[in-house]
């Protein structure tokens, strides 16, 4: 009996040590400012060091909540001539849920090949009936990680990613899940308020290989060809490049690419996360753009939040931040979903990563980051008007909270690095 006990508490301590550890070394010593983002050489850092190239000739547009966000997908989806190529982590049964299924079922009838790949749970709640009814019009739907025993030393990797590519020439990627929450305008605490991006160009084809890498891990198959990367003309001016992490490699960048461009910044910091941990690393990182007379604004969550524990672990480590002069502001109206880092008016960094150990470290995620002053400037706009709609936490009220406020956000702090 004792053995058969101790056997079990040896496997489910080897269960919890792979699905809480990334398997590689983290990020331990402040990274020195040596370059401003203007700089050839951070260009060079972001393209060769960390990611993939950095390539011109992109068009990107933002769009606003579900009102913007869903017509525009579901029309790329509907116009779609050879090829869809759509990973999410939530999709979840409901009108929305229900509309998508039927453009992919419609384009798959029509001979267009669709392939969906969904995280097993964030889409959990998705009816299993719409799978099938999808599967038979031909579309090709799997689940991410399911709950298989050979899967049971990763279950706490899940793809978080957001990607849509339709015909291999226009990608979407961003904060927005396929559920009713993302739906309407951001009116009232049912409706969230959230991000999405729209581009053209040659990163494209970069979103289509970070959407293929999962596709190939999950099924086995390798697709390519001039349906998947036909060639890419030039479109605008931006320049631009699709960054990924994953634990299954390279689960450190993300994080490295955050503070690389926080370490870099010379003016401004702006950042705007459902989920804002940011762990010692960070926190040294956006202290040190303080003294150097960086601002550094943020917005999170207030109220309303579908993760109290994550908004309470938060509030605990706000303390050097505020003592350094970071502004941090809590979204007022809804929950706020919005993922987006703005550095000196020049980076943008969109997608789907959290500032947060869960995206850093566990969860697969894939940001878009768009080198413009024009389109910086017009998310900074973006930022701004949220800022109308939140709350500022000063240090002095942050301080004198209520002391059994702190020993809840103490306590939810000490699960920071798994959240």
């Amino acid at each position: 009996m004792w053995i058969f006990a101790s056997v079990l508490l040896a496997l489910v301590v080897a269960m919890l040590y792979l699905n809480l550890s990334s398997g590689e070394k983290r990020v331990t010593q402040e990274i020195p400012h040596l370059y401003p983002v203007d700089d050839p050489q951070f260009f060079r850092a972001m393209g060769m060091l960390l990611g993939p190239d950095i390539v011109e000739g992109n068009q990107a547009r933002a769009l606003m909540n579900g009102r913007e966000i869903f017509p525009a997908m579901l029309e790329a989806i509907r116009g779609a001539q050879k090829t869809v190529l759509f990973e999410t982590f939530i999709y979840w049964s409901g009108e929305i849920g229900e509309e998508f299924a039927e453009a992919l079922s419609e384009r798959a009838r029509a001979g267009v090949k669709v392939y969906v790949l969904l995280d097993w749970v964030g889409s959990i709640k998705v009816d299993r009936a719409l799978l099938d009814r999808m599967k038979d019009a031909g579309v090709e739907a799997h689940m991410f990680h399911p709950l298989r025993w050979y899967n049971l030393g990763r279950m706490n990797n899940r793809t978080h990613r957001k990607l849509l590519i339709v015909d291999g020439r226009v990608g979407f990627t961003g904060g927005v899940g396929i559920a009713t929450p993302w739906t309407g305008d951001a009116e009232d605490a049912d409706h969230w308020r959230d991000c999405h991006f729209c581009i053209h160009g040659p990163v494209v084809a970069q979103m289509q290989s970070v959407m293929l890498s999962n596709w190939s891990k999950t099924t086995g198959v390798i697709l390519h060809g001039a349906d998947y990367f036909p060639v890419l003309e030039p479109v605008g001016t931006q320049r631009a490049q699709m960054f990924h992490s994953s634990p299954s490699g390279g689960s450190e960048s993300m994080q490295l690419m955050y503070l690389i461009a926080i370490t870099a910044a010379v003016k401004t910091i702006d950042i705007a996360s459902a989920y804002f941990v940011p762990d010692e690393m960070a926190r040294i990182a956006l202290v040190a753009a303080l003294q150097r007379g960086v601002r550094v604004r943020v917005i999170t969550p207030g109220k309303h939040t579908d993760q109290p524990t994550v908004r309470h672990a938060s509030r605990a480590l706000w303390g050097d931040l505020l003592r350094a002069g970071a502004e941090i502001y809590v979204y007022q109206p809804t929950m706020y979903h919005c993922k987006m880092v703005l550095v000196d008016g020049l980076l943008s960094s969109v997608g789907s990563t959290n500032f947060d150990p869960r995206s850093f470290h566990l969860n697969d995620e894939a940001n878009l980051n768009i080198y413009d002053q024009g389109f910086t400037a017009h998310l900074t706009e973006v930022f701004e008007a949220d800022l109308k709609r939140c709350k500022r936490v000063v240090y002095e009220d942050w301080e004198n909270r209520p002391a059994l406020e702190k020993a809840r956000e103490r306590t939810a702090a000490l699960l920071a690095p798994f959240l």
